[in-house]
């Protein structure tokens, strides 16, 4: 069966009118661009290259165009084309998305787990793949983040390169506070996990040995409830 399809795909059907492959990466560039958020933002969409040997029925319907639901915030996916008329067909298209974006860019090269200092980056318009989103343009995101990895000297900085400062460490000595009806209870504890703020940790009573969860207040500061 799929050496037939294959072959009717690919085949010249001189009673047939053939569908220009111009119009079904068209169709994908055109349904990509439709669901990109940032109109303000300069995109350039570029359906791939399909193979010149496909031959497809002209469609007596406007092409209809879908997305597998993957890929869809990164630089690159794959675009569903069909024909919805009588004699049936669908193809994929490989689309590229590339955004005109100002984005920070790193001046030194920085080590694993290091901030990000404002004499570290400079601004640059760079033409990068991916969506605006994806990279990080303002300096004030930068405060209480730090690098996931080590990176060169160049680079233009993502959001997925930053994670959170860790505010609690392992075997830190932190306050537990507890309030309840304006009553506020505070204790000393010592931290079995680490977290960022707002992220949860387990912390031992030093008193009562207890181990408790919280959340990160701030440095050094666990609220837990009563």
């Amino acid at each position: 069966m799929a050496s037939a399809l294959a072959a009717l795909a690919f085949s010249a059907n001189a009673s047939a009118n053939v569908q220009p492959i111009e119009s079904i990466q068209a169709a994908a560039e055109q349904f990509v661009r439709a669901s990109l958020p940032e109109k303000s933002v300069k995109h350039f969409v570029t359906a791939g290259n399909l193979d010149s040997r496909l031959r497809l029925d002209e469609c007596a319907s406007p092409l209809e165009a879908f997305s597998q639901g993957t890929g869809m915030n990164t630089g690159r996916m794959t675009i569903g084309v069909r024909c919805p008329s009588a004699t049936p067909w669908t193809i994929y298209v490989p689309v590229t998305v590339e955004v005109e974006v100002s984005v920070l860019v790193l001046r030194r090269p920085l080590a694993r787990r290091s901030p990000v200092a404002l004499t570290d980056v400079e601004p640059q318009v760079r033409r990068m793949p991916g969506r605006a989103s994806l990279f990080v343009s303002d300096a004030a995101s930068l405060q209480g983040h730090r690098l996931k990895r080590s990176l060169p000297v160049g680079t233009a900085l993502t959001v997925e390169m930053l994670q959170p400062n860790v505010l609690v460490r392992r075997g830190q000595q932190v306050t537990l506070i507890a309030a309840n009806s304006g009553v506020q209870i505070r204790a000393q504890g010592q931290a079995l996990t680490e977290g960022a703020a707002d992220e949860r940790v387990r912390v031992q009573n030093v008193s009562s040995l207890k181990v408790v969860e919280g959340v990160v207040e701030s440095d050094g500061v666990v609220r837990v409830g009563l």
